[in-house]
């Protein structure tokens, strides 16, 4: 396939849903009823809906036969069996815990080992990542290259840690202040972009010289070894499960959203080596998610993930995946798009402060373009900027390091004909960006306020 400029997903359609298709003056009363947010639109409004990745792609043949396989036992169901062999296949931790999705996992961990003057250093926290940490108390540190807060700047490996600067951290903070520290693969905040090998390495160095665990936030674990795999020295001949065990022996646990490389529809876990800190976790699991063998899913769930991780390590799919992400990316940087390079593996970030240079970073220029996005072709992104991360615990706001706006491509599920339709609707947007004005938050929750925060545009 390598000969041909198409890209042919490697699977074909068995079943379909309608799209409605909407006009202008119903997408406008729908973003006024929302309160100007994506996340309180109605799905039906939405024409092609980027707003995420997380458990909006479609599931396999396969993973629609195993749910029909699911076993509901409350104790030691065959599924539990099946999910812990495919985690463990890849994953081989000692300890596998399933929760509901991902951010439960994250519920459960920091629980146990955050608290008020502890701090938890990452690439790049995301959102809920950063919510649970600082709802214990503790304190969420990103500590990305300095490459990986330019939109613009090219660099293979942009999501990797700055070791350098996590070892002064760690010696200004003191090995006691700090329960772990995190890499985010791919890093979704700095725009899909991945982690070298290299860099896990160092990071290994540094918290074995401090005496600290390494935890991955794996959700996006198959993409980031592709990109190992086709960028890295000394990779590009190793099969795609072989690097991704690499990456697990480089930690000592993984919180995990299979919504994302599970390619399932809900589901997640939390996986480590450490018995005390794991009897902890379960002891939570128990109290808020369920019985350790089901942690919050159905028997049909922990079936359809044990499936999507052995498809989505398939070198077919993933040459797909990523070629289709950059398809998207590389057409709007030919017609003069700001967007995040390189492009990410799920998703296209167009910067949106460099897009519209006459909206200030506290008049949320992401969101305005994604508001604009919707109205004119009911396309719907997600503001991962100033509204996302700029607002602080204590309850002060500053503008974010990036206003960007992310157009995230669910798995299997778009033909190129929507990305055509995509590519299309951004540009006359663009052209138009001059037009645009700012927005200002009238109601917001005190943590996450993307999600429910209500707006009215700026005269």
């Amino acid at each position: 396939m390598e000969r041909w400029k198409t890209i042919i997903e490697p699977f074909r359609i068995h079943s379909v849903e309608p799209i409605r298709l909407r006009s202008v003056e119903e997408r406008e009363a729908a973003l006024r009823e929302a309160g100007w947010n994506l996340f309180n639109v109605h799905a039906d409004d939405v024409m092609v809906d980027l707003l995420t990745d997380s458990g909006t792609g479609a599931m396999s043949r396969d993973q629609w036969a195993g749910i029909q396989r699911g076993d509901e036992s409350y104790a030691g169901s065959p599924s539990w069996y099946a999910f812990l062999e495919s985690v463990q296949a890849l994953f081989p931790f000692k300890h596998v815990i399933p929760t509901h999705q991902g951010r439960a996992a994250e519920k459960i961990l920091f629980s146990a080992i955050g608290g008020p003057g502890k701090a938890i250093p990452n690439n790049t926290h995301f959102d809920t990542t950063r919510a649970n940490v600082e709802y214990t108390g503790a304190e969420a540190v990103d500590l990305v290259i300095p490459e990986g807060r330019v939109p613009s700047t090219l660099h293979p490996f942009k999501g990797n840690m700055d070791v350098a600067v996590l070892e002064a951290f760690l010696t200004e903070r003191g090995a006691g202040n700090v329960p772990a520290v995190f890499v985010t693969i791919t890093n979704n905040s700095g725009g899909g972009q991945p982690v070298s090998l290299a860099n896990l390495r160092a990071v290994r160095a540094v918290c074995d010289r401090f005496g600290i665990p390494l935890f991955l936030d794996a959700c996006r674990f198959a993409e980031n070894a592709w990109f190992i795999h086709e960028r890295e020295e000394g990779q590009g001949d190793r099969p795609i499960p072989d690097i991704v065990r690499e990456m697990a022996s480089l930690a000592d646990g993984m919180t995990m959203s299979a919504k994302k490389d599970g390619l399932a529809n809900i589901g997640g876990w939390l996986a480590l080596d450490d018995d005390d800190l794991a009897e902890r976790c379960r002891n939570l699991l128990i109290l808020t998610e369920g019985f350790p063998t089901y942690g919050g899913l159905a028997g049909r769930d922990l079936e359809a993930i044990a499936q999507g991780l052995r498809e989505v390590v398939d070198e077919d799919y993933l040459r797909y995946r990523i070629r289709s992400t950059a398809y998207l990316g590389d057409a709007l940087d030919e017609v003069g798009i700001p967007t995040v390079r390189p492009v990410g593996g799920h998703a296209v970030y167009i910067d949106a402060r460099a897009l519209l240079p006459h909206i200030r970073p506290l008049e949320y220029p992401g969101q305005a373009l994604a508001v604009a996005l919707f109205r004119e072709g009911g396309i719907r992104g997600c503001e991962i900027g100033t509204v996302m991360f700029g607002r602080h615990p204590d309850g002060t706001e500053t503008e974010a390091s990036m206003d960007l706006v992310r157009l995230a491509i669910p798995r299997r599920t778009y033909t190129q004909s929507h990305i055509d339709y995509v590519i299309e609707v951004v540009r006359w947007v663009a052209e138009r960006g001059a037009d645009l004005r700012g927005l200002r938050i009238v109601e917001e929750p005190r943590a996450l306020r993307h999600f429910t925060a209500r707006f009215a545009p700026l005269d």
